[in-house]
């Protein structure tokens, strides 16, 4: 299945499913049970949302961050071969840990938005993974078991605010500097997801494409490293990381500038699109 969480044409907020041409609004039907797409994942309760609700088009609804709400978002930086190659730097040995703030975040279809304090606005193409399941010390060999799906996700970077000083989180934080959807896909949909391949236009252009299967440090390996150090709860996100081609390695540089499109493609799992607007 593919799992959304949308704003109806009124403005209200409510999540189901889509086929990528006609949503199923299942909240219109289970909103008193379950409040949203986080608490559907909570009580496990994914099945109860195919072909549920009533149905409207897709090009009728506004897509938000398929878990709006989420309880944590993780990210790994330097996570692929090609970006740490590209970076100047080794293989790590543990993954390189941020967080990002549910503000930071915006759904398919909507502007990203550069700051007015900084012109160097990057784009980071990267695989999401959203947690299904409460645990803790999960093994490596478990870790598959935990994940509720998958979803594509932009971490823009605000590239100078994230070199002040050796924490990466102003430049990581910006309210609407990234992205994630267009949905949620369920792990029976796309089968292997380290034989999917990832890849970032801008403007139509390939900038980024690496099969998933190049990350340093698996899915399974951030998974149970991330859960010693704390619970895991339903539909919290890992952003795992992004292949080299990120628009400060470039020569020459390419930052994002309003009336651009960025778009992050992952085979199986769809595409993420958002223009660029300046923060008003």
């Amino acid at each position: 299945m593919r799992l959304i969480s949308f704003l109806r044409p009124d403005g209200t907020a409510s999540y189901g499913t889509t086929d990528g041409k006609s949503v199923f609004d299942a909240g219109a039907e289970l909103s008193q049970t379950y409040s949203d797409l986080r608490a559907i994942l909570t009580a496990g309760a994914q099945s109860e949302l195919k072909d549920r609700g009533p149905v409207l088009a897709l090009d009728e609804v506004t897509l938000q961050s398929p878990v709006p709400n989420p309880d944590k978002i993780l990210c790994v930086g330097l996570n692929y071969m090609s970006h740490i190659r590209e970076s100047g730097r080794d293989k790590p040995t543990y993954p390189s840990i941020f967080t990002r703030y549910p503000s930071s975040i915006l759904g398919h279809g909507t502007p990203l938005i550069r700051p007015k304090v900084s012109d160097r606005f990057d784009y980071e193409g990267e695989l999401a993974v959203i947690i299904g399941k409460t645990c803790r010390h999960v093994p490596a060999d478990a870790a598959w078991d935990v994940i509720s799906g998958y979803s594509c996700f932009n971490d823009g970077s605000i590239r100078d605010y994230q070199v002040h000083t050796s924490q990466f989180w102003p430049g990581k934080s910006f309210e609407g500097s990234g992205s994630m959807g267009p949905w949620i896909v369920t792990p029976d949909e796309v089968g292997d997801i380290t034989r999917q391949t990832l890849t970032t236009r801008i403007n139509g252009n390939i900038e980024q494409q690496a099969p998933i299967d190049d990350l340093a440090i698996t899915i399974p390996e951030i998974i149970a490293y991330l859960s010693q150090v704390l619970t895991l709860l339903p539909g919290d996100v890992i952003a795992t990381g992004t292949p080299g081609g990120v628009g400060r390695f470039r020569e020459p540089q390419l930052y994002l500038e309003p009336g651009m499109t960025a778009e992050i493609e992952i085979t199986g799992v769809g595409i993420l699109s958002n223009g660029v607007a300046d923060e008003a």
